[in-house]
This record gives C-alpha cells, sequence and structure tokens, in this order.
C-alpha cells in the first residue's frame, strides 16, 4: 500500500483508504459504510469448502463485525459485560502467573543450549486462558482452539487454493460442531458463561455460534499475534551488535512495555486493516464511490493513533483494554529472556489480508549462537 489516502486496488478488489483520519470518518459512519463484508470470505469458497461447511450447518448471520442492524446493540452490550474495565483489571495476576510460568519453562530450555519459539512457548496459549475465564468457558482443548481460530483466519482472510480451503473448511465446521455442542449444553442446563448469556438473550443457535466463532477467535489469537509482533520489535538476529551493548541498535529497547504495545499499535498492529461496503454512492477524499463498493480501510503504519488498531465507533474492539493489559504483562514476564537472546532467524510471517505478526521467533541464548 501506498501513501496515497484512497484508490482502488485491481488485485485486492478493494477500495483502499489508506489516510488515518478517513479511516476514522469510515469508521464513524455504518450506515454509509456498512460492515456487512466483514467476515465474508476474501478468498470465495469453492463447492468443496461450501458442501463441507453446510454439513454442519455452518452460517454467520449478523451478530457482531458484521451487524448493522438494529440487534447489534443488545448483543454488544451482552458480551461487554465480560470485558468490563473492572473484570479486565481482576485478570491481570491470571494473566502474569501464566506468562510467567511459560518464560520460566522457556528459560529452562534455553539455558540447557535448546532453541525456543517464543510463539508457541509463550505467546500462544495464556491469551486463550485468558478469555476463556473471562468468558466462564471450562474444559476447552486449548491447542485445538489455537489451530482452529489460526485455520479460521486463513480461510476467512488468506488466499488459500481449493485444497488448502478444503481442509481450512473441515477445521471450521469441527470448531462450528464444538460451538453447536456448547450452545446446545447451554440451552440444557444454563450458568452464567458465553453461551448461556447469549441463549437467555433469546438468539437462534445459529447466531450464538456466530458470536462464539469470531469471539473466541478475536479474543485471543490476535493478541497472540499482538504479543508475537512486540517481541519481534525487542529482538535482534544472531551476530548484531556486541552481547556487552544490550539494547544498542535495537528497535524497542529501553522502551517501558506500554510504550512498545502502543508503537505496535501505531506502527505494526497484528489487525493492520479491516473491512467495509458502501451502502449507497459516498465520498472518500476526493473519489467517489459507488454503492456496494468494498472499502479495505488500513487502520496501523500510516501515522494514525494507536487507538484507531482497535476501530473506532460502535464496533470497536470490546477486547481493546484486555490485549494491552496481556501484551504489556507478556513483555513485562519476558524482558529478561528476551535481553538475553538472539533470533536464530529473520521469522516468517503470517500475511492475511487482514491480519500480520510472526509465525513463529526461534531464539537461542546469545552464548549459543553458534547452534545456528
Amino acid at each position: 500500500m501506498t501513501g496515497c489516502p484512497a484508490r482502488y486496488d485491481e488485485e485486492l478488489g478493494y477500495w483502499i483508504v489508506d489516510d488515518p483520519a478517513l479511516a476514522r470518518e469510515v469508521l464513524l459512519d455504518p450506515e454509509t459504510f456498512r460492515p456487512d463484508n466483514a467476515v465474508l470470505a476474501h478468498t470465495p469458497l469453492s463447492v468443496k469448502a461450501l458442501r463441507v461447511l453446510s454439513a454442519v450447518g455452518f452460517a454467520l448471520p449478523p451478530t457482531l463485525a458484521n451487524n448493522a442492524g438494529e440487534s447489534h446493540r443488545p448483543i454488544r452490550a451482552a458480551v461487554a459485560r465480560f470485558f468490563s474495565p473492572a473484570r479486565v483489571a481482576a485478570v491481570e495476576p491470571l494473566t502474569r502467573s501464566l506468562t510467567a510460568s511459560r518464560v520460566a519453562e522457556a528459560v529452562t530450555v534455553l539455558a540447557r543450549g535448546g532453541q525456543v519459539d517464543l510463539v508457541e512457548a509463550v505467546a500462544a496459549e495464556p491469551p486463550a486462558l485468558v478469555v476463556l475465564d473471562l468468558l466462564g468457558l471450562r474444559d476447552v482443548d486449548v491447542p485445538a482452539l489455537k489451530a482452529w481460530s489460526r485455520e479460521s483466519l486463513e480461510l476467512f482472510w488468506g488466499w488459500p487454493d481449493e485444497d488448502r480451503q478444503l481442509e481450512l473448511a473441515h477445521s471450521a465446521a469441527e470448531f462450528y460442531d464444538w460451538l453447536r455442542s456448547r450452545t446446545t449444553a447451554a440451552r440444557q442446563d444454563p450458568g452464567d458463561d458465553l453461551f448461556s448469556v447469549l441463549v437467555d438473550l433469546g438468539l437462534t443457535d445459529e447466531e450464538v455460534c456466530a458470536v462464539g466463532y469470531f469471539l473466541l477467535i478475536a479474543g485471543q489469537e490476535t493478541t497472540t499475534q499482538l504479543i508475537s509482533t512486540a517481541f519481534h520489535r525487542t529482538l535482534r538476529p544472531a551476530g548484531s551488535r556486541a552481547e556487552s551493548e544490550p539494547g544498542d541498535g535495537v528497535e524497542g529497547a529501553g522502551e517501558h512495555p506500554a510504550e512498545v504495545v502502543e508503537a505496535v499499535l501505531r506502527e505494526a498492529s497484528s489487525v493492520p486493516t479491516w473491512r467495509r461496503v458502501t451502502a449507497q454512492p459516498a465520498v472518500v477524499g476526493d473519489f467517489e464511490l459507488p454503492a456496494g463498493a468494498p472499502v479495505l480501510l488500513g487502520l496501523t503504519g500510516r501515522g494514525g493513533p494507536a487507538d484507531l488498531a482497535f476501530g473506532i465507533g460502535i464496533h470497536r474492539c470490546l477486547g481493546a483494554g484486555l490485549a494491552r493489559l496481556e501484551a504489556r504483562v507478556a513483555l513485562e514476564c519476558a524482558a529478561d529472556l528476551l535481553s538475553a537472546v538472539h533470533l536464530v532467524e529473520e521469522p516468517p510471517m503470517i500475511e492475511l489480508l487482514s491480519f500480520r505478526a510472526p509465525q513463529r521467533l526461534r531464539v537461542v541464548t546469545r552464548s549459543n549462537t553458534s547452534d545456528n
């Protein structure tokens, strides 16, 4: 993407809005710029993939991110209660404990001369365990949830070919089937968890599953990606600079963890873009867009405020405060580890339409760089 405030990208098939002020205007006008395409598959799904999803009744009716109707407000209010400032603040000790234990395990492996992938070892599971705790969900297979999440992001925001789509569709169908089972259990034996609250709200099974589907992805996988990006910002490749000069030449070194998080949100958030579609002819900058024009908004890395990474207006991310807290705590807990290691390689990246982060961060201690 260039610095042009708005333009049409033929390869992507979207009107690109790079200017932060214009992106903000678009987000604050949901009647003109609707969220109907927010969770549609960027790469049209093949017939085979659709059949797999159809077999489990997979459906994503308007609920949260893709909802511009009257039902949005009560659904959002019900979910927002799980992410109140008080509840988020109260979960910091759990976040710290989960992260610190994983950092300690990583330090042990590194001390023995091994390599550690900081994404898998430290960043992956704590956000999932924390959001499950906040949502009152127990007995969840966290590795399965992580795999479902990554694969669903690729299915809906990636460029998979038909064979890969079929694999991803089977994963999404498995996830959706699990969501249906939790919805059924909530109807039979209601409690105070997410599914019970949504059932009590009067939502259909499909609506409950749709909320659960993307909330359980967005509520933890994007935070894992934010933490991974923040870790990457503080690391350097093996062989760079002298060990006697910790922090020298390292972008992010010496910054307070909260400052690193804000810098990442401004410059390289894990959610760099988001989608809208025009409900009627509209003007963006100097361009006139027809009705039905798909729009891709640049949220980060274009000189805008850090807060824009979470959106603005009625669809602002409900987990913004939680994500900031978890990323800050991760950097605090891993500070000593990060200052003592080198990257083994420049990491491969997750490169999706609206998600970007290091896929892995393999590190060794500086004394073991010869093992590279």
